[in-house]
């Protein structure tokens, strides 16, 4: 299995919007077709080779019509909630989405009103601002703290904020893109039991939650029965198993009221709660115990190259600062110790280095001086783009 990580996939020239070099040029005006695109949340690794095989057996059939989510689709779904997160699901709780991204702005437009501010934790992941700001809503930022290299919420603040009636809506990030952290029990009850007390619908954006890494544990929102009523979680085989192409994401409303105005809302833009075809069937074979051994063979890899990351930057420029990864495969990285300015140094990444990144700038104000970095690939890219950094650190 773990030979099967270690195979280098050459991704250029398959229209990749990470790797080919018009998706690149998004990013940045410095790429060319040396650079090495560390930006998009995609990883470089093959899905597992049951979900390969499935794919080609259904695309001989020859026939691609309309289809259905199986009674298969359900079960499998509701074993690998239980079995992971032990949060006993209703399959009649899931509504079939393309994407967790939609589902975002769908729940801005189902759950608030135009004018009404909706709860992020800046840095955040930008389709978050993106689903309020476009929809006539307003971004109330729950700014979180870094102390000792970690970020931890500001409770205070965060109660404040959602104890504001034109406040009704929170949009929470577990595990967090890109800071990193796996919030803990406490720390999850605490955000359950303000949303409860003040009636602000939580959406809990839990795409990121099967790669956990250094034996920190995920906790579903959906375990805590205080919010059941007000919950909406976005969940997708895609981030876990490289599968983002096939547009595929479940969303659990456990509440009826509100699963009902979601779809409805959804009717009237045209949506449609079946999956794609081949993303159903790469469901069905992921969301498995053998699924299970092919996840944990990946976050070992995802572990090693990060500690890689790690000892990099301590024995090649102490003044960068890693910050403590708990979960995804986005390291958050601290360059603000430099000597030379964050714009010169990132404008060095991508024309000296030539290495696309993403600027910490991106996911608010609080992340400048940072930069996101994927190490989902295969360790000889790794390699080659630290090499790169230490030339012009």
């Amino acid at each position: 299995m773990e030979k099967y990580f270690d195979e280098f996939i050459e991704r250029k020239g398959t229209d990749s919007k990470k790797w080919d070099l018009n998706s690149m040029l998004e990013m940045s005006s410095y790429s060319d077709e040396e650079s090495i695109p560390m930006w998009v949340a995609d990883m470089d690794f093959k899905a597992p080779k049951k979900v390969i095989e499935k794919i080609i057996e259904r695309a001989s059939h020859g026939v691609f019509g309309y289809n259905n989510a199986s009674e298969n689709y359900f079960k499998a779904i509701k074993f690998w909630q239980k079995k992971r997160n032990n949060f006993e699901i209703d399959e009649n709780w899931v509504v079939i989405m393309a994407g967790v991204v939609p589902a975002l702005c769908h729940s801005v437009l189902s759950f608030t009103k135009e004018g009404e501010g909706v709860v992020v934790q800046n840095p955040v992941y930008p389709p978050f601002k993106n689903a309020i700001t476009l929809n006539n809503r307003k971004v109330v930022n729950n700014s979180l703290k870094l102390v000792n290299d970690r970020y931890e919420i500001d409770f205070e603040d965060l109660e404040e904020k959602l104890k504001n009636p034109c406040n009704t809506m929170m949009i929470l990030c577990n595990p967090h893109n890109p800071v990193g952290r796996v919030w803990t029990y406490d720390e999850l009850k605490k955000i359950a039991d303000l949303c409860a007390k003040y009636n602000v619908t939580l959406v809990s954006d839990e795409i990121h939650s099967d790669l956990i890494l250094f034996g920190h544990r995920f906790i579903s929102m959906g375990t805590f029965e205080n919010i059941k009523n007000n919950l909406v979680i976005c969940t997708s085989v895609t981030k876990t198993f490289n599968l983002a192409g096939l547009r595929i994401a479940n969303i659990i409303i456990p509440n009826e009221k509100l699963r009902e105005t979601f779809k409805n809302d959804i009717l009237k833009v045209g949506g449609t709660f079946s999956p794609s075809l081949f993303g159903a069937i790469a469901l069905e074979e992921v969301y498995t115990e053998e699924g299970e051994m092919w996840l944990e063979q990946l976050r070992k890899y995802l572990e090693e190259n990060f500690i890689l990351i790690e000892n990099f930057f301590k024995e090649n420029s102490p003044k960068v600062k890693v910050t403590k990864l708990e979960g995804t495969y986005l390291a958050w990285i601290d360059f603000r110790g430099l000597e030379i300015s964050y714009e010169e140094f990132k404008k060095k990444v991508e024309t000296e280095a030539k290495i696309v990144i993403d600027g910490g700038e991106i996911f608010g104000e609080e992340g400048r001086g940072f930069v996101r970095l994927n190490f989902a690939c295969h360790k000889s890219t790794l390699i080659e783009a630290l090499n790169r950094l230490k030339n012009i650190l």
